[in-house]
């Protein structure tokens, strides 16, 4: 029996173990991840000095249909360390709204086909809330509802440019309706 792949097993691996794990991904089910808040790590060096490297994300639906998510600060403590929510865990942060969708083929979100893209700029966000990234996130292994991996891009335009791995990992349920 093998044991499950966990957030902090991917958060050990270099760049092009990512890609390969990423591009072997599977399309995640909306389904299994609304009313959902995971747990993230920004796997490069810079989101440490950053403080971006801790994160949370949710997943909802947005006025009863269109599949929605969100994110929240979380204290920047070692990985080892509980995910720690800011202002508080009682009182979340709740910013950086994105829209949830299949990538479709043809459009210009399409780098990724066996992905969900996470768009903030359908959701209004400032610039300082990531306007300009576009998230893509698979699930790491078939049998496991509970990890993903996400490429982070900066769109510039029609271009995407690669930025960064994140990991997220099921953290807790909520009621958060948007």
């Amino acid at each position: 029996m093998t044991s499950k792949r966990r957030l902090e097993n991917l958060a050990k691996l270099p760049t092009e173990q990512l890609w390969e794990i990423f591009n072997q991904g599977k399309t995640p089910d909306f389904e299994k991840l609304k009313g959902w808040e995971f747990r993230g790590w920004n796997a490069p060096f810079f989101a440490k000095l950053m403080g971006i490297q801790k994160f949370q994300k949710g997943f909802f639906v947005k006025e009863g249909k269109v599949p929605f998510g969100y994110n929240i600060p979380q204290k920047q403590n070692a990985a080892d360390q509980p995910w720690e929510c800011r202002p508080s865990n009682e009182n979340p942060k709740r910013f950086g709204f994105y829209s949830v969708k299949k990538v479709e083929p043809g459009g210009v979100e399409d780098k990724h086909p066996q992905a969900l893209i996470l768009n903030y700029g359908d959701a209004k966000n400032s610039l300082f809330e990531g306007a300009f990234l576009r998230d893509y996130v698979v699930q790491v292994d078939p049998d496991n509802d509970d990890l993903y991996l996400g490429a982070a891009y900066i769109a510039l335009g029609p271009a995407r440019i690669f930025s960064n791995f994140f990991i997220i990992e099921r953290l807790r349920q909520h009621q958060f309706k948007g």
